[in-house]
């Protein structure tokens, strides 16, 4: 990986990451944020009014009745020309569905975090990535992260690509609760002149709603109208890794991060016969397990999956196909789907039905309701992972840790 250098003034802070996002919010220079305490996404909305409070930033902080409330308020302050930010966890989130689906729809580019957890029964608040992966589908663009860096990054980077003419989409920062919401880490705080270099003014241009301006936004149509609608939208889809792409390479070239790939991050897979994939805080477990197998001779590797939407598909084909087998580590569930496996595994399949080489693919379901992926749960995974990759039976989808 090539590494360059930071233009500019960098500090190093120590920080959770719902306090890095907040961190970039401020350096986004946000004008609306709406507030409705949910754990874990809560330490956000504290950690923005506290900058508010201290006079480091100026917004209009508006706390709603309910979650719903939340994401009307920035959806409509982003329609007359206000950047904003939002943000919800689990049950919060899906309590703002209705909004949800139709930000997409209107091209407003709404940004988000998603601090993932259960969606509640039993009562759970750890982390599942269930509740962000319902708008999989609806046109939000979702980015996971893996550390309380990355969150900083990220938010910059939804800005940067959400505003986009050519996209304008809401983009979805998830952040595995607890594990990275409320982790200190050291993270990386450039200077406000390189950010507003990256990061250029909101502008809707002539889709501003503003009384110079005078349109209609989210009018009334009726089902003749809804395929162009769904087709404009889908065209606006397809340019989003493209502009990703020149989004990462400024990124690169002025923050000094990122990596090579925007789409994804590989980890010692260059001799590689076998890889797990996964999203999000098991990185870091992960990277452990594939360096201490590697001490004991195991050509293993890892990958994490950054942008889930858009699904990097040509990009993964492209890369796994060099391996014998790809063990997807999914921290969700899709309950009757295909192979009766995760969504991620399911969405990595898809991509790959068409690749000239295909890796076999296994899937393993662990960590739910934020249970913790341990090192002999990443050694069990590598160990199904390496048997298939030797052409050994092995099941196709494994829950990880289940107690009997």
């Amino acid at each position: 990986m090539t590494v360059a250098r930071p233009r500019g003034r960098q500090i190093e802070k120590l920080t959770t990451g719902t306090q890095a996002v907040a961190q970039a919010v401020k350096l986004a220079d946000v004008d609306v944020t709406a507030a409705y305490p949910i754990r874990p996404y809560d330490g956000v909305m504290q950690a923005v009014a506290k900058l508010i409070a201290d006079g480091e930033l100026e917004c209009e902080y508006i706390v709603a009745e309910g979650e719903h409330s939340q994401f009307e308020i920035c959806k409509h302050a982003s329609a007359v020309g206000s950047r904003v930010f939002v943000g919800s966890s689990g049950v919060g989130w899906m309590y703002a569905m209705e909004s949800l689906a139709v930000t997409p729809s209107l091209r407003l580019p709404v940004v988000a975090m998603i601090g993932n957890r259960a969606l509640d029964d039993p009562g759970a608040f750890g982390v599942e990535h269930n509740d962000a992966m319902v708008v999989r589908d609806l046109g939000w663009l979702l980015f996971w992260v893996e550390d309380a860096q990355e969150c900083f990054d990220a938010t910059l980077m939804a800005y940067r690509v959400g505003e986009d003419r050519r996209v304008s989409f809401p983009v979805g920062i998830c952040v595995d609760g607890a594990f990275i919401t409320h982790s200190q880490t050291l993270i990386e705080i450039p200077d406000q002149e390189t950010v507003n270099e990256f990061l250029p003014p909101y502008d809707l241009g002539d889709r501003l709603l503003h009384p110079d301006n005078p349109i209609t936004i989210a009018p009334q149509a009726n089902e003749d109208w809804v395929m162009e609608i769904r087709k404009q939208t889908d065209e606006a889809a397809r340019r989003v890794k493209g502009v990703i792409r020149e989004a990462h390479d400024d990124f690169r070239r002025l923050f000094g991060r990122g990596g090579d790939n925007p789409f994804f991050e590989e980890y010692m897979t260059e001799d590689a016969e076998y890889v797990l994939l996964g999203m999000g805080s098991l990185g870091l477990p992960a990277k452990v397990m594939v360096r201490r197998l590697r001490g004991r001779g195991e050509k293993v590797g890892f990958i994490r999956l950054k942008w889930f939407r858009p699904f990097p598909d040509e990009e993964l084909a492209e890369s796994l196909g060099r391996f014998r087998a790809v063990g997807v580590i999914d921290r969700d569930y899709s309950y009757g789907s295909p192979q009766q496996g995760g969504v991620l595994f399911t969405d990595l399949r898809a991509a790959l039905y068409d690749a000239e080489r295909r890796p076999r693919l296994v899937d393993f379901i662990g960590g739910l309701g934020g249970r913790e992926l341990t090192p002999e749960m990443m050694d069990e995974m590598a160990e199904i992972t390496r048997r298939a990759a030797r052409g050994e039976d092995v099941p196709t989808v494994s829950w990880i840790g289940v107690r009997e």
